[in-house]
């Protein structure tokens, strides 16, 4: 099966091709980088659109994820507990308050999924592509980037485009040593000519203890690119293979955070005391039936008392260890070429593996050996491949672009428990993959089979441009259960063959430009728990021919103004969320309940973006960026009965600060080079009604924060840069991440990151 999707990937670069659009942001992004602009502000655009080059990733701590380097752009809500942004556990991505799986991501044009910490569709950039094969990085806030593979994106696209090979040999390299005991290594070959074969291989390897209690972080990355001139055309290939494995923090809570202090963790360093806990919650018996009201089970020790040691209240305070292991392999195989002088196609075949389970130490599942604490296990792999074309030709004034993709994606996810190897010795290593498991809870295969077109028309008369286009597609979903437990098995198809998106953009004069667009999406349901397939079978049942998906309409309206100076951007959107699906957990999150779906009614987002780059003199620039966002739910909640569920009409959408703001100063002198940005957000609400103790209290937020970060570096020669950065330079305590395990319609959930405390870090940069 595996060599068959493979010369399928082969044999695609015949007939089909990769987005000429894409090859020609990436070639925009070469030149913009010589600009020096800190953010390319979408010239010419008929909607909201920025573009980040190399130089904004490379200032950043080596490894950091590419997503640290968009959090400057407006309406861009990164959220991380981590300084890197790559603990996939944490990290977050939220736009105009649409979250992460309602935003589509590309690498090259090949689709990365949601990138969801327990992805069924693709997988995390920082598991695609090192940061500093990133050759630029593309935001759209709104929904019209119609020609992007991903049919989630009621939200923003965004797009990395990796650097391309040079003309000749080349070494890079860097090493990076900083706090938490943190060491990076990275090395990039490059060989090539200027009219045959260009390509680079690079090897990258981080770990990091971490900031509080015990464990650590870690990764191997492999990258390489080829691209081969055939005729008038090319040929370029993609491999990348990753293995990740990260030790989870404990998600917290207000009442944790206030109890127990910022630094309280699992207690992964101290088996002993995790089976103390165990035990002191089993011999929990109220009721007096012999079996513990919190877990179910007759007393493991009886010996163990029933008061929890220190601060400790709750079975859920500590575990004794989480984790996450990823491994990926990705590979794309395209073509394109010119036909004549007004046409080009393009191809690209992809595939894509990856094996990854998230690791629970759970109390709520003993081990068979007497150990009260058992591995709970979710369990992911993919295997996927697909492939997208496109076609553009000039017809009078009209220029024309048609695409589509095909993907068929084998997904498998089970839930699985392992056993520890006594009370006294847990015998195993959250960094490893367990093995024998002794119960399987349930196991699904996910088949889904998306096919996507779009057609776009740009029409440019003297000043005005126009953009009219559309997309459609079909992607059906079926799961099979082969353990079936409490979720639900069967067929479901989203279609919808009709996403209309229309722009203009007219040029005042040399400099100013206003722009307006319109864009309709539908978001398919997705093969995950927590969506149509995370309820119970009879709740699936029940909504599976009723249940519509969910959908956006987006305005836009703006107005940039760019001069060599100056570069500016003025927006306003509006946002109408309709269908919003919700899954409502229930229950800790280590307990794996089904979640209950819910059609929260429409939401109604209102906003207005700003920023700006202000170049002082040629080597010190400024800037800045703001956004204001009003987003609200507009109704009520109620069950199949009429019973009201939730009262959220007018609260605030969670995860969706009102107020953001980025700014910073750049030196760089050609020697010298440094950077200060602070970045701010209001509170943020992580319940559904806003209220945590009480209906009407207001108080389900975490508040505000501004945090700075900085960066000091010296280029000796052409050859060698040092370089140190530091994150949370003022050492703020706060929460990173919220809805680490979802979100609640009240109360106190635990489902906060706290972030990390002010680290450094210094790099060695070597190039020959």
């Amino acid at each position: 099966m595996r060599h068959s999707k493979i010369i399928y990937l082969l044999a695609s670069t015949a007939f089909l091709a990769q987005p000429a659009f894409a090859d020609e942001v990436a070639a925009d992004a070469a030149t913009e980088a010589e600009s020096g602009d800190i953010v390319v502000f979408g010239q010419g655009e008929t909607r909201q659109v920025q573009q980040v080059d190399a130089k904004q990733i490379q200032i950043l701590t080596p490894g950091s994820s590419p997503i640290r380097a968009i959090e400057k752009l407006p309406s861009v809500n990164i959220q991380a507990s981590d300084p890197f942004g790559t603990y996939e556990w944490s990290t977050r991505v939220t736009i105009r308050s649409f979250t992460q799986d309602k935003l589509g991501f590309n690498l090259d044009g090949i689709p990365l999924g949601d990138m969801q910490y327990g992805n069924h569709n693709g997988l995390h950039v920082s598991r695609a592509i090192s940061s500093e094969n990133i050759g630029s990085t593309r935001v759209a806030q709104g929904a019209g980037a119609i020609d992007t593979q991903a049919t989630n994106n009621l939200g923003g696209t965004v797009e990395y485009f990796s650097m391309d090979p040079l003309d000749h040999f080349a070494v890079d390299s860097s090493l990076t040593y900083g706090t938490t005991e943190t060491f990076r290594a990275f090395a990039r070959v490059n060989v090539g000519s200027t009219d045959g074969f260009r390509g680079y291989v690079s090897y990258g390897f981080a770990t990091t203890d971490k900031y509080k209690g015990d464990g650590r972080q870690k990764q191997h990355i492999v990258n390489a690119k080829a691209v081969m001139p055939v005729g008038d055309g090319q040929i370029d290939g993609w491999f990348s293979y990753s293995d990740r494995r990260e030790q989870d923090y404990q998600d917290m809570s207000l009442d944790m955070l206030a109890r127990l202090g910022y630094d309280f963790d699992n207690v992964s360093d101290n088996y002993a005391l995790a089976v103390q806990l165990a035990d002191i919650a089993n011999n929990i018996d109220a009721n007096k039936d012999g079996k513990s009201d919190i877990t179910g089970f007759a007393p493991s020790n009886p010996a163990a008392g029933t008061r929890f040691p220190g601060q400790i209240t709750s079975l859920d305070d500590a575990y004794y260890d989480a984790a996450g292991l990823r491994k990926d392999t990705l590979a794309s195989l395209g073509y394109k070429t010119p036909i004549g002088e007004d046409a080009n196609v393009a191809i690209k075949g992809y595939y894509h593996r990856n094996t990854g389970m998230g690791l629970w130490g759970t109390p709520y599942t003993q081990s068979p050996t007497g150990a009260p604490i058992s591995v709970r296990t979710t369990e992911y792999d993919i295997q996927r491949y697909g492939v997208f074309a496109s076609a553009d030709f000039k017809l009078g004034f009209n220029a024309i672009k048609l695409g589509g993709w095909y993907e068929h994606n084998d997904f498998n996810q089970a839930r699985r428990f392992y056993a520890l190897a006594s009370r006294t010795d847990p015998g195993f290593s959250f960094q490893d993959y367990p093995k024998n498991p002794f119960a399987t809870q349930w196991d699904f295969d996910f088949t889904t089979k998306t096919v996507q077109y779009f057609v776009q028309d740009t029409i440019e008369l003297d000043r005005l441009k126009i953009d009219l286009g559309w997309k459609g597609y079909k992607v059906t979903n079926e799961a099979d259960a082969i353990v079936k437990g409490v979720f639900p098995e069967g067929r479901f198809k989203t279609e919808d063959w009709f996403q209309p998106s229309v722009g203009a953009v007219f040029n005042l004069d040399d400099h100013a430009e206003v722009f307006a667009s319109f864009a309709q999406a539908t978001r398919a349901f997705p093969s995950v728990n927590g969506s149509i397939w995370g309820t119970t079978q009879a709740g699936f049942d029940a909504i599976k021919d009723t249940i519509k998906p969910e959908t956006s309409n987006t305005f836009e309206l703006g107005f940039r103004y760019n001069t060599s100076r100056f570069k500016g951007v003025l927006g306003a959107y509006y946002v109408d969320f309709k269908n919003r699906l919700l899954g409502v957990s229930s229950g800790p999150g280590i307990q794996g309940n089904p979640s209950v779906l819910q059609n929260v009614g429409s939401v109604r987002s209102i906003g207005i973006e700003a920023a700006g780059d202000l170049k002082l003199t040629d080597t010190l620039g400024i800037y800045a960026s703001y956004t204001y966002t009003d987003a609200t739910y507009r109704d009520d909640v109620f069950d199949r009965a009429g019973v009201l569920v939730a009262a959220i009409q007018g609260s605030t959408v969670v995860d969706t600060p009102k107020h953001m703001a980025h700014g910073e100063v750049n030196y760089d002198d050609g020697g010298l080079f440094a950077r200060v940005a602070v970045n701010y957000m209001s509170k943020r609400y992580f319940t559904y009604t806003n209220d945590l103790r009480a209906p009407g209290d207001g108080l389900g937020f975490v508040p505000g924060r501004a945090i700075v970060d900085a960066t000091l570096g010296y280029r000796l020669n052409e050859n060698i840069e040092v370089q140190i950065n530091a994150s949370n330079l003022l050492d703020k305590r706060y929460v990173g991440t919220i809805g680490s395990n979802g979100y609640g319609n009240i109360g106190d959930n635990q489902t906060l990151l706290v972030a990390a405390p002010q680290q450094v870090f210094g790099t060695v940069k070597v190039t020959f």
